[in-house]
């Protein structure tokens, strides 16, 4: 059985060979291939993971070497596996949710041409997450990350005849390279601090660390901290996901919402060991979560298109996520069964998002909507579910987790864990609020489409039952996910021989944080209810406040990032260049110009003449006369 781990990876490699690869032959069947080779590799999961099951605790670990890939003196690049708790997890969620997005797209992507090449690389992407989160080491992990960053970049400019997809799809690529160089410089930190990129003995040696070597494992923190800001979208490096939602709504659900957005949260967690001996490490890791938490939960608010409120509220949820990571023990188990249940109501919120679209004619805007819940029962159904586990409603999943990550956050102690738990308990109250928003102007109230010509049918429709049974699949694991694993605490007990175990002392009783969470989870869908449940939905956004204006160009992210980044930048590089053209330069051709001009009135001094040289002699003697009698008279 265990040498099956390879198969999870090699089975969608070879359905995006075959289906990148295949030629036009395979266009009438190549959805079909893509989505059954998810399938098997989900399939295969499961093998594995009732496999796992039935060995004692300390035998579940499997570690399967392949090959050696780069041997050299000194140097050793190693291809292999471990089948751990942590990566088991990833690995059904990934073919699992994987698996549900390949069959909704079947019915998303009926009419494209390019329906072959799109499960083409969406197989593509399930491989290099696979790759990512089962790799031994981090230089194989390494390869995984950028494969997921190509995948990504196909993904969202798929329909790259629209200049905004081809645009979000390179500003998406360019925003993760900045992540990627964190991780190429914590990989090679690595290998000159412990001489190996392998899980074991990198997390063997950094528990042991030494005073000489506490700052390097915080340089190695730090960058690996700056590499899941890049792939999941935390401050600073965040102003890429809004944009790529003008991919097809499956990429939002698989990449954006369940899968690559999470890979940031797995490196932290799987980099524990390091993090454990790096405490400044620990602290940016927790300020970037609540910041990031209460900036997406912000800009979700302010987001007519559908697709971008969920794009802030991802945001804002893998911000919770980071936040927990950043606690430390306390906090891994957490922030990894939060995860697990966000990939279930994200996902099916985006689904039910596409299935919206689907019905409106692709169109985006909420205050275009109104009412449709009298059209899309099930969509209606399956995204309320999802917005119930959101925001964290008992007994839905995200009530379970969510709770959990605010309870790990005042129990981080002090004063840090006082304002860390504040801003978790103010996140959450946006979040009624914004999802609430959400929810009230798509399926509630009057309303506000175009009849179409003969003015009697409207546009909305339910969707196919090929893309409802995964909404409604989804809306399953949204509403029974967080009790299953946090019946008799065995999510806990699965992870934490991965993670260590989660204990804290919050100076809150759990109870009394419940109940604080529940009401300013009331207060915030109150506070929508009045403003979008009991007034019309203007179907011009009015101004706002300056805080909701800026919160429509997601806070001001791509202005500092033109004029701090594009225009300094661009103002940096040309005077760089003045400075090599006029001055480096300069100084080199003035310095050749004054050697050939020179030689150039020497050389006239050498002209084949004897006069000319006596005379030259002459003319030197007498100088060296008239000197010598000179010094002699003073003397």
């Amino acid at each position: 059985m265990d040498n099956l781990i390879p198969v999870l990876v090699a089975v969608p490699l070879l359905g995006a060979a075959l289906l990148l690869c295949g030629g036009r032959r395979l266009d009438r069947v190549g959805h079909l291939l893509g989505t059954f080779l998810a399938f098997a590799s989900f399939g295969v999961g499961l093998a594995l993971f009732f496999s796992m099951l039935g060995r004692s605790v300390d035998q579940r670990p499997i570690h399967d070497h392949l090959f050696t890939w780069i041997p050299v003196n000194g140097f050793q690049a190693e291809v292999g596996f471990q089948l751990d708790q942590l990566s088991m997890t990833f690995v059904l969620l990934i073919t699992g949710v994987g698996s549900l997005i390949h069959l909704y797209s079947i019915g998303y992507m009926a009419h494209d041409e390019k329906r072959r090449r799109f499960f083409g690389y969406l197989n593509l992407f399930l491989a290099a997450m696979l790759l990512l989160v089962l790799a031994d080491n981090y230089l194989l992990l390494y390869v995984g990350w950028e494969g997921v960053g190509l995948a990504s970049y196909l993904l969202i400019g798929f329909w790259q005849h629209k200049p905004s997809a081809a645009t979000a799809a390179k500003k998406a690529f360019l925003v993760n390279r900045v992540g990627d160089v964190g991780l190429s410089i914590a990989v090679m930190l690595m290998f000159t601090t412990f001489g190996t990129f392998a899980f074991t003995p990198v997390f063997a040696d950094a528990s042991k660390a030494t005073q000489a070597t506490q700052a390097t494992l915080t340089g190695i923190g730090l960058m690996l901290l700056l590499a899941a800001c890049g792939k999941s979208a935390q401050v600073p490096l965040q102003s890429w996901l809004g944009d790529a939602m003008e991919g097809p709504t499956p990429v939002s659900a698989l990449i954006h919402a369940a899968t690559m957005v999470t890979a940031g949260v797995y490196l932290i967690t799987r980099s524990s060991a390091i993090f454990n001996q790096a405490p400044t490490a620990q602290l940016a890791t927790v300020v970037v979560g609540a910041v990031t938490l209460l900036f997406g939960a912000i800009v979700g608010c302010a987001k007519d298109d559908i697709k971008k409120a969920l794009a802030g509220s991802t945001m804002s949820q893998i911000g919770y996520m980071v936040l927990a990571a950043g606690l430390g023990p306390i906090g891994y188990v957490f922030a990894i069964m939060h995860l697990v249940t966000h990939g279930f109501f994200k996902a099916g919120l985006f689904l039910g998002a596409g299935s919206v679209m689907h019905g409106m004619n692709d169109e985006v805007d909420m205050r275009k909507y109104g009412g449709l819940a009298k059209y899309m029962k099930w969509t209606t159904v399956t995204f309320g579910l999802g917005y119930l586990a959101i925001i964290g409603v008992p007994p839905f999943s995200g009530f379970y987790t969510k709770d959990k990550i605010i309870e790990a956050a005042f129990g981080h102690g002090g004063t840090e864990g006082w304002i860390l738990g504040t801003c978790a308990v103010i996140g959450a109250a946006v979040t009624a609020f914004y999802m609430t928003r959400v929810m009230l102007m798509t399926f509630f109230g009057e309303k506000r489409w175009a009849d179409d010509a003969d003015g009697h049918q409207p546009h909305p429709h339910e969707s196919p039952k090929i893309m409802v049974i995964p909404m409604v699949l989804l809306a399953v694991g949204s509403v029974a996910g967080g009790f299953l694993f946090n019946w008799n605490d065995s999510f806990v007990r699965w992870l934490s021989p991965v993670t260590g175990v989660a204990e804290g002392n919050p100076p809150l009783n759990p109870t009394v944080i419940q109940i604080l969470t529940g009401v300013v989870l009331v207060l915030g869908v109150a506070v929508a209810w009045m403003m979008y449940g009991r007034r019309p939905v203007p179907a011009t956004p009015p101004l706002g406040s300056l805080l909701t204006r800026a919160a429509r160009r997601d806070l001001l992210q791509d202005d500092f990032n033109h004029v701090v980044l594009v225009s300094g930048g661009s103002h940096l590089t040309r005077f760089l260049v003045y400075l090599e053209g006029k001055g480096l330069d300069g100084l080199v051709n003035g310095i050749a110009a004054l050697v050939g001009g020179t030689s150039g009135r020497v050389r006239k001094i050498q002209n084949g003449y004897v006069r000319s040289y006596a005379l030259s002699m002459f003319g030197g003697a007498l100088v060296l006369a008239v000197t010598t009698l000179l010094m002699r008279a003073v003397a």
